[in-house]
């Protein structure tokens, strides 16, 4: 095969198509010929050379989600991923004809699905299965509020909660728009994180309690307000900082309200812990995945070679489910 493949790389002045070396997979590595990628928002960081405030230096090949074909597997991979297997998965290097990641982050493609959709949904099952699952402690009859719901991993949880049979759930987003498609979709209320006093709508559609758990992908200054919200010995989780990474913190209120707060991210996670991840959201949702019962919207697809195009419409903050890049 070619030693040379076309990527998306950090140039000085942005993102750039060029040619990168085809990447080796390590011992534990898989190596996918990359049908298609998605975007996530920490894309816009490593995109203006920054991972949350880590340099990423020049010739960095941008991207964390992708599917396609397994092209070559380490000698410490397990039997179960294999050459010429559809797979969808996570990990650095995802804007280019080939990635490579631990086989952990490795999932094998539904049947019947398109590659393009496939490539939407490993960081979202990943991401909310942990959050909810096993951080939130989610079970049936529980009730949710999703921060930030109108995101992939938003619109993700909402599917995954129905999967793990809770009650009530609800989520918000700052878009009129946006909310109206959430009820659309199913969820119990929408409401606008913004608008003073909107922890009154939780606490009035849920009987006055609050919410069992609260998935946060806001935090910044809605904090309080989201203690506000969530029931008394409730979890909140925080997943995101899309509202900010520091706010005012009334601890006076944390401790009426007995509520455990948990974050949550990757970057700081083994190999090893991210296999174990993977696997329980497998043995989890293995089933409604296979049924299609776990699918995201994709807003809009553009060529490998229009990503800046691309991360451009990202950071406009107008698209609703995820924005894929195709590159066969």
């Amino acid at each position: 095969m070619a030693s040379m493949m076309r990527a998306i790389v950090l140039g000085a002045d942005g993102p750039v198509l060029a040619e990168a070396p085809v990447p080796r997979p390590g011992p534990a590595e898989v190596r996918v010929r990359v049908h298609a990628c998605a975007l996530n928002r920490a894309d816009l960081y490593m995109a203006e050379g920054r991972r949350h405030g880590e340099a990423g230096g020049p010739g960095t090949v941008l991207g964390l989600e992708w599917a396609g074909v397994v092209d070559a597997v380490g000698s410490e991979v397990p039997g179960h991923v294999r050459a010429g297997q559809r797979v969808m998965g996570s990990g650095r290097g995802a804007f280019a004809d080939y990635a490579v990641a631990d086989w952990g982050r490795v999932l094998p493609m539904p049947d019947g699905i398109e590659t393009a959709q496939a490539a939407a949904l490993p960081i979202a099952l990943q991401t909310m299965h942990d959050a909810l699952a096993t951080h939130g402690g989610l079970r049936a009859g529980m009730s949710l509020l999703i921060h930030g719901a109108s995101t992939a991993v938003g619109l993700m949880g909402l599917q995954i909660a129905r999967c793990l049979n809770a009650g009530w759930v609800g989520g918000s987003s700052t878009s009129a728009a946006k909310r109206q498609r959430l009820l659309e979709l199913g969820m119990d209320l929408a409401v606008d994180p913004s608008a003073a006093g909107w922890s009154r709508q939780v606490l009035a559609a849920t009987a006055g309690k609050g919410a069992d758990v609260v998935v946060d992908m806001l935090s910044g200054p809605m904090i309080n307000e989201t203690l506000a919200a969530t029931a008394i010995e409730g979890h909140i989780v925080n997943v995101g900082r899309l509202a900010g990474r520091t706010g005012s913190f009334d601890f006076d209120l944390h401790a009426l309200r007995r509520v455990r707060y948990s974050g949550v991210t990757f970057r700081t996670r083994t190999p090893e812990e991210v296999r174990w991840i993977t696997a329980r959201m497998l043995h989890d949702l293995r089933e409604p995945l296979d049924e299609g019962k776990l699918r995201l919207p994709v807003d809009r697809g553009f060529a490998l070679e229009q990503c800046a195009q691309a991360l451009a419409y990202m950071r406009a903050n107008g698209h609703f489910g995820k924005i894929i890049l195709r590159v066969v």
